[in-house]
C-alpha cells in the first residue's frame, strides 16, 4: 500500500500498560532496540486504574508472610488449575521486582520504621499488598514509564495492530495504523511480545477501559498461537452501579481490606452466610474478630468481606436475586461504620482511600465517610488467555511472547487480589529478557507482501460500505448486552447455546458494518476494528464455558452448581483449525512437584 510507512526493530512490545513497559525496559537492557506500540497516549494504559496495591511477601507488616504462603494462597485461589511453575516463578520474584520498582523510584506508603508498607487483600493469608494509597497502578506507570524513557525505548503511540506477520510458522513483525491520521504502518521485528491487556468490552457492564477489546488474544490466535482457560472471567464483587453513567467503575478491594462490611437492605453482613470449607479455618467467626484482623491483631483471621473475588461476587448476586439487594441492584459497601472503632474516622478514610472518596464524591455526590455505597459486580479481569510457557512466556508461535493479563497460567479458575500487579512486573520482565535472547539469536524473517496488502485492503472494507451498512456501535452494544445477559457471571448451557447463534448472527452483520467520512481519527472505523476480536473473544470465552461442566472459580454453572473432580486435571485450550474455525481441546495439567505439593499441604492448616 502506498502510503504504508515501514519501521524495524529487534523486538517490538504490542501494549504500554505495566507488562509491556517491564518487558520493553529488560529487553532494551539487553542491548537490543526496541519498540513499544500502545493504543492510547503513553501513561494513559489501564493500569493506572489498579488501585489496591502489588502482591509481594515481603513481610514487612507481618513476618509469618514468605514466597510459600503466597504461592500456596495463588494455589488456592486459582483451583489448582494454575500453571504451577508460573505460580512458583511469580512468589518467589516478585519480592525483588517490587523492590527494584522502589529503586527506580516509587514512592510507597511506609511502616513507621521506613518500610513498604503492606495492606490485607481478598485471598492472601497476610497483609501483603505494597501499595501507594488507592493509586498503586498510577504510580507504578509513572515509575515505568520515566525509567523506559531514559533508555530512550521508541514509542508509537495512538497506533493500533491489526494483524501479526509470520515467516513460516515464526513471528517477523505487524501490521497498524495509526488512529490519528488513519495511515497504516509495517513493523518489521524479530521478536514480539504481547502486552495488551483483556477483554472487558465484551461486555456492558465492566470496569476495562476502552482499550480492553481482546486485541492480544486474537492476534495471537489468528498467527497460530494457542488460548487457554477462555471460561474463568473474573467479575470483581464490587463496583459502582449507581449513577447509571458510572456503573462498572471498579471499587478497589482496598475499601474492604480498610475495614469496610458488606450488608443488604436488612442491614445484615451476609458474607458470614456461606464461608466455604477450604477457608473456614482462616475466616473470623464474628465481625469483632474481622475487625481486629484488618487492624493487624496477628491472632485473629481475615473477615469473610475478605475472601476471594469470585465467592464475594456470587454472594452479592445471591442477596439481590433473593430481593435482599439495594434500590439500584446492589448491595451497600460500607467503610463510614468504623466511625464507631476510630475516633479520626473520616480523616483515616482520605488519608487510606484518597481516589475512591472523590470518586464517590465527584461522580455519585457521595460521603463516603458517612454513608454507604452501592456497589455490584463488574467484568474486571481475564483468567485466560493467550498460553505461554512457564518460564520465558513464549507462546507455540516462535519469537512471539505474552505476558499480564493477556497471557493465561498464573492464575488459574480465579486471580487473587493485588497478583496482577506483580504478574506484570515478574512475567514482563521474563517476556523481554526471552524475546531479547530469541532477536539476539535469529535473523529477521522475510515479510509477505500479500499478506500486508490483504490485512490493508480487509481494514478498508466498512468505508466501502460507507453510510448504507449498519453502524459498528449497534453491533457492539448487541454482542456486550448478549455476553452480559447470556454468558455473565451465571451461566446456564441453554443460555449460552443461545449465544453461539447469536455470535453467528453477530458475525455477519460486523461483516457489513459501514461507516462515513475519512480515515483520520474516526471512531466508527476504529469501533468496526474492534468488533472482530470482540466477536471472536465472545465465541472463545462461550466456548469454553460450555465445555466445562462445573462451577470453579470465576465460572459459576447454575446447571452445575458444584466442581467436578473430573475437570480438575484439565485446562481447556482452544486454537484455530486449518479451515478457521474453533477447536477445543482438554489438556492435562502436569502433576505437581513433590516439593511444591509439599508446600500446599503445610500451608492448609
Amino acid at each position: 500500500m502506498p502510503d504504508t510507512e515501514t519501521v524495524e526493530h529487534d523486538v517490538l512490545v504490542i501494549g504500554a500498560g505495566g507488562a509491556g513497559l517491564r518487558a520493553a525496559i529488560e529487553a532494551a537492557a539487553a542491548g537490543v532496540t526496541v519498540g513499544v506500540v500502545c493504543k492510547s497516549l503513553l501513561g494513559k494504559a489501564h493500569t493506572v486504574m489498579a488501585e489496591g496495591g502489588v502482591a509481594a511477601a515481603l513481610g514487612n507488616v507481618d513476618d509469618r508472610d514468605s514466597w510459600r504462603v503466597h504461592f500456596a494462597d495463588t494455589m488456592r485461589g486459582g483451583q489448582y488449575l494454575n500453571n504451577w511453575r508460573m505460580a512458583e516463578i511469580h512468589a518467589k520474584e516478585a519480592p525483588a521486582r517490587v523492590l527494584e520498582l522502589e529503586a527506580w523510584g516509587a514512592v510507597f506508603d511506609r511502616t513507621p520504621d521506613g518500610r513498604i508498607l503492606q495492606r490485607n487483600f481478598g485471598g492472601h493469608r497476610y497483609p501483603r499488598l505494597a501499595h501507594v494509597g488507592d493509586r498503586t497502578g498510577l504510580e507504578m506507570i509513572r515509575t515505568l514509564q520515566d525509567h523506559a524513557v531514559h533508555l530512550g525505548i521508541d514509542v508509537h503511540m495512538e497506533v493500533t495492530v491489526i494483524t501479526l506477520l509470520t515467516d513460516g510458522n515464526r513471528v517477523c513483525g505487524a501490521f497498524a495504523y495509526d488512529r490519528e491520521r488513519g495511515r497504516f504502518r509495517l513493523f518489521r521485528a524479530k521478536a514480539v511480545v504481547l502486552a495488551t491487556g483483556g477483554v472487558g468490552r465484551a461486555f456492558s457492564v465492566t470496569s476495562n477501559s476502552w482499550e480492553y477489546t481482546a486485541d492480544g488474544q486474537m492476534l495471537a490466535y489468528n498467527a497460530g498461537a494457542e488460548l487457554q482457560d477462555m471460561e474463568f472471567v473474573q467479575f470483581h464483587p464490587t463496583g459502582m452501579v449507581w449513577p447509571p453513567s458510572v456503573r462498572g467503575l471498579l471499587v478497589t478491594e482496598a475499601v474492604r481490606g480498610e475495614g469496610g462490611v458488606l450488608r443488604n437492605n436488612e442491614g445484615r453482613r451476609f458474607m458470614f452466610d456461606d464461608i466455604p470449607e477450604n477457608y473456614r479455618s482462616q475466616t473470623a467467626d464474628t465481625e469483632e474478630e474481622g475487625w481486629r484482623y484488618v487492624q493487624g491483631d496477628k491472632s485473629a483471621r481475615r473477615p469473610p468481606e475478605l475472601l476471594t473475588r469470585d465467592h464475594v461476587a456470587r454472594c452479592i448476586v445471591h442477596e439481590v436475586r433473593a430481593g435482599r439487594g439495594s434500590p439500584h441492584g446492589g448491595v451497600y459497601l460500607d467503610i463510614a461504620w468504623i466511625k464507631e472503632k476510630l475516633p479520626n474516622a473520616a480523616e483515616h478514610i482520605r488519608k487510606k482511600l484518597p481516589s475512591m472518596y472523590h470518586q464517590f464524591k465527584q461522580l455519585a455526590d457521595i460521603d463516603i465517610t458517612s454513608e454507604p455505597m452501592e456497589i455490584g459486580p463488574t467484568t474486571h479481569y481475564m483468567m485466560g488467555g493467550i498460553r505461554v510457557d512457564g518460564d520465558t512466556q513464549m507462546t507455540a508461535v516462535p519469537g512471539l511472547f505474552a505476558a499480564g493479563e493477556c497471557a493465561a497460567g498464573l492464575h488459574g479458575a480465579n486471580r487473587l487480589g493485588g497478583n496482577s500487579l506483580s504478574d506484570l512486573l515478574v512475567f514482563g520482565k521474563r517476556a523481554g529478557e526471552h524475546a531479547a535472547t530469541f532477536a539476539k539469536a535469529h535473523a529477521a524473517g522475510r515479510i509477505d507482501a500479500g499478506a500486508v496488502d490483504h490485512a490493508a485492503r480487509s481494514a478498508l472494507v466498512a468505508f466501502e460500505h460507507g453510510g448504507g451498512g449498519e453502524g459498528p456501535y449497534h453491533v457492539q452494544h448487541d454482542l456486550q448486552t448478549m455476553m452480559q445477559d447470556l454468558v455473565g457471571i451465571v451461566r446456564h448451557e441453554d443460555e449460552m447455546r443461545q449465544a453461539l447463534a447469536r455470535l453467528d448472527d453477530l458475525k455477519r452483520r460486523a461483516a457489513g458494518v459501514g461507516i462515513s467520512g475519512n480515515r483520520e481519527y474516526n471512531p466508527g472505523w476504529h469501533t468496526a476494528m474492534d468488533l472482530r476480536n470482540l466477536i471472536a473473544v465472545s465465541e472463545a470465552i462461550t466456548r469454553a464455558a460450555l465445555e466445562r461442566r462445573e462451577s470453579r472459580g470465576g465460572h459459576f454453572r447454575d446447571d452445575y452448581p458444584d466442581k467436578d473432580p473430573v475437570f480438575a486435571g484439565f485446562n481447556v485450550v482452544l486454537a484455530k483449525g486449518e479451515d478457521g474455525t474453533m477447536r477445543l481441546t482438554r489438556v492435562p495439567i502436569p502433576p505437581l512437584p513433590a516439593e511444591l505439593e509439599q508446600v500446599i499441604e503445610e500451608q492448609k492448616s
